[in-house]
Order: C-alpha cells, then sequence, then structure tokens
C-alpha cells in the first residue's frame, strides 16, 4: 500500500513539473515583481503589437516595433486586468494569511474585481484608479473560498459570495495543474496498465483527456470526480480519432486515486491512424493540395485605422470601448460607445459583453458517453483554453495582437502571447447602395464599401476550436459570430460500412470512417450583455408582429401585418423561445430619451443560430444547463450574476444559475438590465467533418434602432481610385 502511495505521489509530482514546463515557459516570472524580463526572450511573436513585417509596394518606413514589457506594466483604466506585479503581490499576500500558511491550497481564478459600476462609469481618464481589488476562488484543504484581495492595502477579505460557496453544489474551474496531473493517474492503476497492454498500446503511443463528470446522483456528492479516457498516437498527430472505446478511469481530483476503471469495449477496434493526420508538413507533394486561391491581404497605405491606447482602449471610427482577456470568458468588451454623427456626443451602447458559459451535451446514453455534458467555461476555462493566435492564418497580416497574463495554480503569472487580435475586415461587403433606374432620367450611382473592426480569439478545449468574433461597424451595429471548428470526439465501432448496420442498431451518430463515429451533439454559447442605451435605466420591449384583418369594404387586401409593442415588466415576461410563425423584433430601448420625432432610442437584439435544447427539462444535463431554456433572458443588473451556469459549475446540481436567478420575477422596467442571448447549434456529423472540421458560423447582432435621427453613415466618403494603391500580380497576368 505504501508503495502504491509513494508511486501515485510521484505521478503527480512529474505532471506538475511537466505542466510548469508547458506553462511557465513563455515568462518564469516567479517571485520577480521588479524583473525586466522582455517576453521576446521567450516567444517570437511577443516582441511587438504587429508582429509580422512585411514588404509592400509603399516607400513609406514602418514604424519603430514597441518592446513589451509586462514586468512593468501599470493599469490605466479601472477595468484593466491584473498586471505581473500585482499577481505577484497578490501571491505573497496570500502565502502570508493563516487560512494558506497551513494547508495545501490552490488558486483556481484570480481576476480583477472590478469597482462598482457607478465608479466606472463616472471615472475619466486622467482620473485616479479606483482601489485595485482582486476576486480570488481558492480551494484549501478540500473546501472551497472565494476571497477579495486589497492590493494596495495588502489585505485579505472575505467576499459576500464566500457565505454563499458553502452551500453551493459545485465546484471552481479546474486549473490546468489538476488537468495534466488527471490523466497520469490511471498510470497507477494495475488493472489499467494491464488492459491497456492487453489491446496492444504501447504506454509511449498513450493520450488521454480530464472529462468532465457532470452530476447524475447522491453517489457523485461531496468528493471532486473526473473522468479519464484514452488515446492511440501511433501513426497520427490526430489522436482523436483513435479512441480507445469504452475504457473510462473515474479518478478522485483532490487524492488522485483511481477509484474505477470501467472497460466495455474490447470487442471494438481501435480505428487506423491512415488519412487522419491534417498537419501540412504531414501530407507527401502528392497528397498535398496545389493553391487554387492565390494569397490575399488588405493593404492599408496610411496605416491601421484604429488605435489602441494604454493597452486595452481600442478606438476606431466612431467606436471606442474597452477589451481585455479574462480567463473564464475568454475575452470581455467593456465600455462601448458610438459616437452620433450629427451631435458629436459620445453615446453609450453596452456596459459589458462577453461568453457567460458554453454548454455541450451529447446525444449517447452509453456508459462511456452519457456524463459528456461539457461546461466549457465554467469547467475549464474558456481563456485558459485561448490559445496563440497564428498570425496571416488566424489573424490577417494587418492584426493587432494582445497578450493575457494569467495566475498558474499557485500564484505565478504567466503570459499567453497572441491571445487576442484586433483587424480591420473588407470582404467586399457593400455599407449602403442605390442606383437610379433609366426611367426617373437620373444618372446616380451611389455606393459606400463596409469596412469592420473585428476583435478575435480562439479557445481549444481539447478537440474543438471556438473562435469568437466581435465585430463592430461604421453604422452602429455590433456583430457578435462564434465558429466551430477543430475536431470531432468521435466513437469507437466495429462498423466498417453501413451495410453491416441493422435497421435496429442505434449508432447515436454517423459513421465517419472504418470504425469511427460522430456522436450527435449541441453547442449553445450564452452571452451575458450588460446594455446601457444612452444611459444605465433601459426596458425590454417585445414588438410583435401580428396578423390583422380587413373587411372587403375597406380594402381588396384581406390581411396585412402590425407590429405590437409589449414592455416587459419583469423578468418572465421577457423570457424569449423564438418561434418562426410568430415573429417579433427584441428591443432595449431608453424609455426616457427620445428621437426628434418621439420615438424611444434603442438597440435591437436581431437572432441567429437558433436551435434550441430538445432535452427533458428533468434530465440532469439540462437542469445544470438550464439557461438554455430560453434563447433571451433579461434580468435586472447584479455583479454576482455574471455566470450563467453558476459561479461553481463543476459538478454543480444547477440550482445557482440564470433560470433559477429568473424565477424570482424581479422587475425589470426602465432598470438597469441585463440581456443573456443563447446561439445553438444541432450538430449531427457528417463525413466532410473528418478527420477535422470546416468551419461552421452563426451570429447574432446588436442593430441600433431608433437610436440616430438618420443613417449615421450618410455622409461616408466614397473610396476613388487615388486612395487605394495600385498592386501587380506577381506574373504575368
Amino acid at each position: 500500500m505504501e508503495a502504491k502511495r509513494l508511486l501515485r505521489l510521484l505521478f503527480v509530482i512529474i505532471s506538475t513539473v511537466l505542466l510548469l514546463f508547458l506553462t511557465l515557459i513563455n515568462l518564469p516570472y516567479g517571485n520577480q515583481p521588479e524583473a525586466q524580463l522582455d517576453c521576446a526572450t521567450y516567444s517570437p511573436w511577443c516582441t511587438s503589437k504587429n508582429r509580422i513585417q512585411h514588404k509592400t509596394i509603399l516607400k513609406k518606413k514602418p514604424p519603430p516595433i514597441p518592446t513589451r514589457h509586462h514586468s512593468s506594466d501599470v493599469p490605466r483604466h479601472p477595468l484593466d486586468p491584473l498586471t505581473v506585479q500585482e499577481f505577484n503581490k497578490i501571491r505573497a499576500v496570500l502565502s502570508a494569511h493563516p487560512l494558506f500558511k497551513s494547508s495545501p491550497y490552490a488558486l483556481h481564478s484570480v481576476v480583477l474585481q472590478e469597482p462598482p459600476k457607478p465608479l466606472v462609469l463616472a471615472w475619466r481618464k486622467g482620473d485616479p484608479l479606483p482601489p485595485r481589488k482582486a476576486s480570488v476562488v481558492a480551494r484549501v484543504d478540500g473546501d472551497s473560498h472565494v476571497l477579495t484581495v486589497d492590493i494596495d492595502a495588502g489585505e485579505v477579505t472575505q467576499s459576500q459570495r464566500d457565505k454563499e460557496a458553502a452551500s453551493l453544489s459545485g465546484y471552481p474551474t479546474l486549473t490546468l495543474e489538476e488537468m495534466i496531473s488527471a490523466t497520469w493517474a490511471p498510470l497507477s492503476n494495475a488493472g489499467f496498465n494491464r488492459t491497456i497492454a492487453e489491446r496492444g498500446i504501447d504506454l509511449a503511443d498513450l493520450a488521454c483527456l480530464p472529462i468532465s463528470t457532470g452530476w447524475f446522483g447522491k453517489s457523485e456528492e461531496s468528493r471532486r470526480l473526473i473522468k479519464v479516457q484514452c488515446y492511440s498516437t501511433k501513426g497520427t498527430a490526430n489522436f482523436y480519432m483513435r479512441p480507445i472505446e469504452g475504457l473510462t478511469v473515474l479518478v478522485d481530483l483532490d487524492t488522485k486515486e483511481v477509484l474505477e476503471v470501467s472497460d466495455n469495449g474490447r470487442d471494438i477496434p481501435i480505428p487506423a491512424a491512415a488519412n487522419t493526420d491534417y498537419r501540412f508538413s504531414a501530407l507527401n507533394e502528392k497528397q498535398q493540395t496545389k493553391r487554387t486561391v492565390n494569397p490575399i491581404s488588405i493593404e492599408q497605405p496610411e496605416g491601421p485605422s484604429f488605435t489602441v491606447e494604454d493597452d486595452h482602449t481600442v478606438k476606431w471610427a466612431n467606436w471606442e470601448f474597452h477589451l481585455k482577456p479574462d480567463p473564464r470568458a475568454g475575452v470581455i468588451v467593456s465600455r462601448a460607445v458610438v459616437r452620433d454623427p450629427g451631435t458629436g456626443e459620445m453615446r453609450s451602447v453596452m456596459y459589458k459583453g462577453f461568453a457567460s458559459e458554453l454548454f455541450v451535451p451529447y446525444m449517447d446514453p452509453t456508459d462511456a458517453w452519457y456524463f459528456k455534458t461539457y461546461m466549457d467555461a465554467g469547467e475549464y476555462g474558456f481563456g485558459l483554453q485561448s490559445m496563440p493566435l497564428d498570425p496571416l492564418n488566424d489573424c490577417p497580416r494587418n492584426a493587432h495582437y494582445m497578450d493575457a497574463v494569467f495566475p498558474a495554480a499557485d500564484g505565478t503569472p504567466y503570459v499567453r502571447s497572441n491571445m487576442v487580435c484586433v483587424f480591420e475586415s473588407y470582404a467586399g461587403d457593400i455599407a449602403w447602395r442605390h442606383t437610379e433606374c433609366p426611367i426617373s432620367g437620373m444618372e446616380i450611382r451611389e455606393v459606400r464599401p463596409k469596412v469592420t473592426l473585428v476583435v478575435r480569439m480562439a479557445a481549444s478545449v481539447a478537440n474543438y476550436d471556438y473562435i469568437v468574433d466581435w465585430e463592430f461597424q461604421t453604422d452602429g451595429l455590433i456583430r457578435v459570430k462564434v465558429g466551430l471548428s477543430g475536431i470531432l470526439m468521435v466513437k469507437g465501432s466495429p462498423f466498417v460500412n453501413m451495410n453491416q448496420v441493422n435497421e435496429q442498431e442505434n449508432l447515436y451518430g454517423t459513421l465517419l470512417s472504418e470504425n469511427v463515429i460522430g456522436v450527435i451533439h449541441d453547442h449553445y454559447i450564452t452571452f451575458h450583455l450588460d446594455m446601457d442605451v444612452d444611459g444605465s435605466d433601459n426596458s425590454f420591449v417585445k414588438v410583435n408582429l401580428q396578423r390583422e384583418h380587413d373587411s372587403p369594404d375597406n380594402s381588396p387586401r384581406r390581411s396585412y401585418l402590425k407590429a405590437v409593442r409589449n414592455v416587459a415588466k419583469t423578468e418572465k415576461d421577457a423570457q424569449v423561445k423564438l418561434k418562426l410563425y410568430d415573429p417579433s423584433e427584441f428591443h432595449v430601448i431608453n424609455p426616457s430619451k427620445k428621437t426628434r420625432v418621439g420615438n424611444p432610442v434603442g438597440y435591437k437584439v436581431v437572432p441567429g443560430g437558433t436551435a434550441a435544447s430538445l432535452l427533458d427539462l428533468d434530465d440532469p444535463p439540462q437542469k445544470r444547463g438550464a439557461f438554455t431554456n430560453n434563447q433571451i433572458w433579461v434580468s435586472p443588473y447584479n455583479e454576482t450574476e455574471q455566470w450563467a451556469g453558476g459561479l461553481f459549475v463543476y459538478q454543480s446540481q444547477g440550482e445557482d444559475t440564470l433560470a433559477v436567478w429568473s424565477e424570482r420575477d424581479r422587475a425589470i422596467e426602465n432598470k438597469d438590465v441585463v440581456v443573456w442571448y443563447t446561439l445553438g447549434f444541432h450538430h449531427i456529423p457528417c463525413q466532410e467533418d473528418f478527420p477535422i472540421m470546416p468551419t461552421v458560423s452563426s451570429s447574432f447582432d446588436l442593430k441600433p434602432v431608433n437610436f440616430f435621427e438618420n443613417n449615421p453613415i450618410l455622409r461616408m466618403p466614397p473610396n476613388v481610385d487615388k486612395d487605394l494603391p495600385t498592386c501587380k500580380a506577381a506574373a504575368s497576368a
């Protein structure tokens, strides 16, 4: 028994060292708050906010490349994320606190505790910053704690949420360290090792994933659990396509003890590696496709039209907003204001917007699959899983890059380079146009190109890749788009052709290749949108299109549509399930601000990606994901209600979700309100998704509705030849 414990301890130590190597290699700050370490020393892409230097036809000398010294950064805006120096101070303050001195601990989240909203709204550049505080979620001796660290005072205080934490069923977001150590834990179990050997798999070819367990009853309470499933990497980098089907290991996350090994797939072969590798470098010359599209990029002879001030304030065209990476949400857009072309006034649109939760349930009820009902933000950290963006491919050459600073489980800060990019996009779209037809006798052709500003991040949550874009348009519209790519989570199968499958056989998906089934699943991404349309006191209005009938005496028409406005008084009035044959518009208005002709100013939510959950409401995964029961919710602003799945999502029972909060049916008319919108995707895999998926995207819009007095881009000038460079083709075209 003692030898077994020592072996387990050895694996934990090895995994921790491995994690530190993987996550801290970019910037080993440790406890050196004054160290002037240039991250360029550790990352080739970290030397500039415009890291791709290129030759163009222009004679203009490129601007000097700034060097980023993260260790000397200081916050300049109340919403700026924590700096390296602040992380180091927080770590020192916590390590001296009695709670952390006596027992082992892990920090699961350390983020800025944003100042109260009124303070942020009143702050102007040049004003002193409000006191800097950090919100800390820690696990100490088996208990979860939510604490506040006053950075300036060097004090730890109990958060209001700490008292609530004890009553919550769930646990904090996983740390990267424990995810990796959990995947090593099965190697300490003789039964697991024997099974691997019997299946003819070399341990050197083994790749394992930590899979959240969800919640399915009393037997899973009072301890943190994780399930581990493994794959063979032999012959391919795409190990996801080579599952060791039916082999599931249940692990205690705190002790790393293997509690159970379930092996129900011995008769299912591991799929072959042939044609699964997606890397261009792994293809031979015959497999490499000849380039069918010539390289394309945007050239800006006068430089970009946007600026990023003080690292986080973005200014472009008529827009200004604050932008920061976040370990849970991925990216947060705050204080979005737009200039009114008539008055020149900067008018408020949105106080804060971000992806609050991602719910991904798989539709296979069998033993090795039923629990795969992921909450990618609350369980794994959407931002923690965001990898560095690839210049020229993830983002065009005119992009500006933003790094993130996150803490390891012991509080040590590290840099995630190139986590966010910002760029101007022109895809040949039209902002507005009109050509007069010849019968009018007027020769008029007026067209304006549509250029937009895009904020992009990409999270690789194990097999799946999510691309999230916030797109700002000159007409005041904000488009939020989510793209799904990456690799399917597949199931091993004895079948190599559909002619082997009888009609009664339930595959729970699609046979994609020999012995490979892509399991049906859903994706739901719920966005938190704290709308402040011309101020914080707003109302939610359903504008329902109703069919009206007329008598033959009044008109030859039998029917027409009428817009009927209904102001939501309470939360339940505002809950929306989208229906094709019951169309509505959904407006967020400021009832105290009117246009020249008397319409209340507003923005409307224009739905897209309207897949809805079909699971039973009392199914355990849907109880936890009840925030997807409606496509739109509206709640009164509450700084503690940011995460649609609850503060502690891991193994939660669903008692702290948006759906539960909204049962209070609080008043929302002419209040500071938050709109929640869920983009949904049903995914029935197809062979084109194998071995890696082409991106599929959907989006929704936040669009001005009577916000401006007229078309806000009416006076925008058209393009003319002299404004643009003349580019010549490289060959004889």
